[in-house]
């Protein structure tokens, strides 16, 4: 192997290494993004109101062999 050889391989080496960390950065800056819109979006949904006539015995259990 030659010098230029071995100075492409080191090039495209350190490339390499530099596109893997401006995806890693560009995926945790588009998770943050979603995390905050996420947040943004659950804390707009308004309170859950309680039905108000609704007898005590309902809603306690599911069937799930419906």
């Amino acid at each position: 192997m030659d010098v230029m050889g071995i100075a492409q391989l080191a090039t495209g080496i350190a490339d390499t290494g530099t596109r893997q960390a401006v995806g890693i950065a560009v995926l945790k800056k588009a998770q943050d993004i979603q995390s905050s819109t996420a947040t943004a979006l659950i804390e707009a949904l308004p309170p859950v109101q309680a039905a108000p006539n609704l007898p005590a015995h309902l809603g306690g259990q599911i069937n799930t062999t419906a």
